[in-house]
């Protein structure tokens, strides 16, 4: 595999981060962030070293697609820089820097191959197979588009479209009556497939750090989009027991299992509640 490694700043006596990559005989190239501008590179995977500088975490998928580098990222952190982790960074995973070769492989791989046909921000694939009039149709496998986030206007998982130019979702080609934030809602969990998120990286993620009310509004919309989904990809949002939800697109007609809690209470008034009603 051919992996791009990013560090704050080039120094060949620095050791790889983790030391483990370098047991398992990939090809690494080694630039300093200043050098991005300026690489062309046909790496898979970008490896990105934070450990030393966590300011690099949040920047780095803005700074490749600057660059025009649209690659899976892997951020490294140090154990004590594993709690800023945010979904707002847009990368594809995360990884400790003690992490043994075995788990940096499999890492490695799964970032890769999760990309599909292009190596995407955030582990999705974008516009890649939209079908005949769509994006894709040309058969480039091109994005379609980008937001001001840096997200893809167009997420397509399995059966599931989402199309943010149109604020429409459809499955297997049945259009989902949704609301705006259960749109975005799902949309957040498709373009991180298999990946596990916290109540409070959700809040984050879907309605922003400017929203007061408590996490059970998060169940709230899980279990209304869980219904709208039906019983093709109702199970698709995983409950992952003290920890929150995962997506996974592959398992919507396995069997989910449900936390212990108590009924879901209404929405804390906001000043978007109109919008996540």
């Amino acid at each position: 595999m051919r992996i791009l490694h990013i560090c704050p700043a080039l120094d060949p006596a620095t050791p790889l981060v983790p030391q483990s990559l370098e047991y398992l005989g990939h090809h690494v190239e080694r630039i300093g962030l200043d050098m991005l501008a300026a690489t062309t590179t046909d790496a898979e995977v970008a490896l990105v070293d934070a450990c030393l500088d966590l300011s690099l975490a949040p920047r780095i998928a803005a700074a490749l697609e600057t660059a025009g580098l649209r690659l899976p990222i892997i951020v490294v952190l140090s154990e004590g820089g594993l709690a800023t982790a945010s979904a707002r960074w847009a990368v594809t995973d995360i990884l400790l820097s003690t992490a043994g070769p075995a788990e940096v492989e499999a890492r490695l791989r799964l970032a890769r191959d999760r990309t599909g046909t292009a190596g995407l921000p955030g582990a999705i694939r974008a516009g890649a197979e939209l079908g005949t009039g769509g994006p894709g149709a040309n058969g480039s496998g091109a994005a379609s588009g980008w937001n001001e986030n840096g997200e893809p206007m167009v997420v397509v998982s399995g059966a599931l479209r989402i199309d943010e130019t149109s604020f429409t979702a459809d499955l297997g080609g049945r259009a989902l009556d949704l609301t705006y934030r259960e749109f975005s809602l799902l949309k957040f969990f498709a373009m991180h497939p298999e990946r596990v998120f916290t109540r409070d990286e959700i809040l984050l993620g879907v309605w922003g750090d400017d929203y007061y009310g408590g996490t059970r509004t998060v169940d709230v919309h899980v279990r209304r989009l869980r219904a709208k989904l039906g019983k093709d990809l109702e199970n698709a949002i995983h409950t992952v027991r003290n920890v929150g939800y995962r997506f996974s697109p592959d398992a919507g007609a396995e069997e989910d299992e449900t936390e212990d809690a108590e009924p879901a209470a209404a929405e804390t008034p906001t000043r978007d509640t109109e919008m996540s009603a």
